[in-house]
């Protein structure tokens, strides 16, 4: 969502940070191309204009001027403004459903994602927090807009329910029912997912403030696509008019946008952004934060994020299993079997590089990463007998030509990867030998494991297999801490 606007930033401090003093007029025409950039990123107007006002405020100061390295003291002025205009701190984000049972009102227009939503959320709160989930859809005109709601209580899991469907009831009157249940059942929190429009009308409104009149809601969540850019501020405006709002979810922010919705819709409205939606499945729900959103957008990164998806998707008792081995020295194929879906469920290495700091510097050898690398490593060790998976000394050369041909790839994709495997289980041997740590970190260093070179290694490259030395990521332990994979991948020539 952020990459253009991140880039164009990352130019113009970099203008900044190689010059060794910034004059006033310096920090001026990097304001300007600040403006500019926000402008185009389709921020709005007032936002930009406030924005520059409060970052050159305290950028042509003193403090500035004369320090050391004044261009980071730039960054880290526009770094606080980000955060600052953004504001949502971890407090704001947390949904107020403590109280049982807790009204979650949803509102926005049709087609914004609501009801997605609405599942994505209540999983969490299910998962999370272990609470009881009552949905209830008041989207009396939409074509099987209950039926949607009524399968995603079922995929949300055990702890959340839909209500039952009663034809030709009014959206009031479905309302009051919830209310009712939500109380009888005793479920901790009711979700009511309202109807929505293609463009705000009257009749909406009127709807959406009635039932928000009769529910009491401890909160009123407006969903906004973010790809929908200053209308969505509008629309967040529009509404919050009319009702009581809460919060903010923006969805679709894995899609293409130019980002100025969010960045703009807090500033306008005052509303806290609680959630970023990211693709269709009930576990793509970010809780938003704006030091981290701040960080990815300055291309610092979001390594908590990363190592918060890490601890999501690790299987605690295969980690303990893994660990067991690793202590013996042992790493077979299954375990990099292991690995690599571990790293396609953490949005493959596409999504994990984009977490990581001073990715933006390997923006072009980044082009190259083909995240279906991840899934073909998967076939060729899936096109092995259980007993090859195991003890990888079987493998000779009629096997790895019968392997290659159920994989559908090379035979010398084949040899690339075991060749891979090879040097993971070096690297997991070295661990338990005397200063097996210090002569890990050395294979490390020559394997030049940082974000940057990280970016440089994969890619199909034609069709090929990776190769070459994989590597930890930094900041994350091994798989008995529920760490990342080693990335494999070619180093660029």
């Amino acid at each position: 969502m952020f990459d253009a606007l991140s880039e164009r930033l990352g130019s113009i401090f970099d203008g900044l940070t190689g010059r060794g003093a910034l004059s006033e007029k310096d920090v001026g025409e990097a304001l300007r191309e600040i403006r500019v950039a926000l402008l185009e990123a389709d921020v709005a107007l007032p936002v930009v204009k406030d924005f520059v006002d409060k970052v050159r405020a305290r950028a042509v100061g003193e403090e500035v001027i004369r320090s050391v390295r004044p261009g980071q003291q730039v960054i880290k002025i526009v770094y606080d403004a980000l955060v600052d205009m953004l504001g949502a701190n971890e407090e704001e984000s947390h949904l107020r459903v403590d109280v049982p049972p807790a009204v979650v009102m949803m509102a926005g227009l049709q087609g914004s994602g609501k009801t997605t939503t609405t599942g994505k959320i209540a999983k969490r709160l299910a998962d999370r927090g272990k609470k009881r989930i009552l949905l209830a859809s008041l989207d009396v005109r939409r074509p099987a807009a209950m039926e949607q709601l009524a399968i995603l209580a079922q995929q949300a899991g055990p702890l959340v329910t839909s209500l039952p469907i009663i034809p030709g009831q009014l959206p009031a009157d479905i309302a009051r029912r919830a209310l009712q249940a939500a109380k009888i059942g005793g479920y901790d929190v009711l979700f009511l997912d309202t109807a929505g429009r293609t463009s705000i009308d009257e009749q909406m409104m009127s709807e959406a403030a009635e039932i928000a009149a009769i529910a009491n809601p401890q909160e009123v969540l407006l969903v906004a696509d973010a790809l929908t850019g200053q209308d969505a501020v509008e629309t967040a405006r529009r509404f919050h008019e009319r009702l009581p709002l809460t919060g903010l979810v923006l969805t679709r922010m894995d899609g293409d946008g130019r980002g100025g919705a969010a960045l703009s819709m807090r500033a306008v409205t005052g509303l806290p952004i609680k959630f970023l939606g990211v693709g269709e499945k009930l576990d793509g729900l970010d809780t938003f934060d704006a030091k981290r959103v701040a960080g990815r957008i300055l291309g610092q990164g979001d390594i908590v994020s990363l190592v918060e998806k890490a601890s999501e998707q690790m299987d605690a008792e295969k980690a303990e299993r893994m660990a067991a081995k690793l202590k013996k020295g042992e790493f077979d194929l299954e375990d990099l079997a292991e690995q690599l879906r571990q790293m396609q469920r953490m949005g493959g290495m596409t999504g994990i590089m984009g977490m990581m700091p001073g990715v933006r510097k390997a923006k072009e050898a980044m082009a190259n990463i083909d995240d279906r690398v991840l899934k073909r490593q998967e076939a060729i060790i899936l096109s092995m007998t259980k007993a090859e998976r195991r003890k990888p000394a079987l493998l000779n050369a009629s096997r790895r030509k019968r392997i290659a041909a159920g994989a559908g790839v090379d035979v010398s994709d084949v040899n690339k990867l075991m060749k891979m495997h090879q040097q993971m289980a070096t690297m997991m041997k070295q661990m338990r030998t005397k200063g097996g740590m210090r002569n890990m970190l050395g294979m490390a260093q020559q394997a030049g494991l940082n974000p940057a070179d990280l970016a440089k290694m994969g890619g199909m490259g034609g069709g090929g297999m990776p190769g070459g030395m994989p590597g930890q990521l930094p900041g994350l332990g091994g798989p008995s801490a529920g760490g990342l994979p080693g990335l494999p991948g070619s180093k660029k020539k």
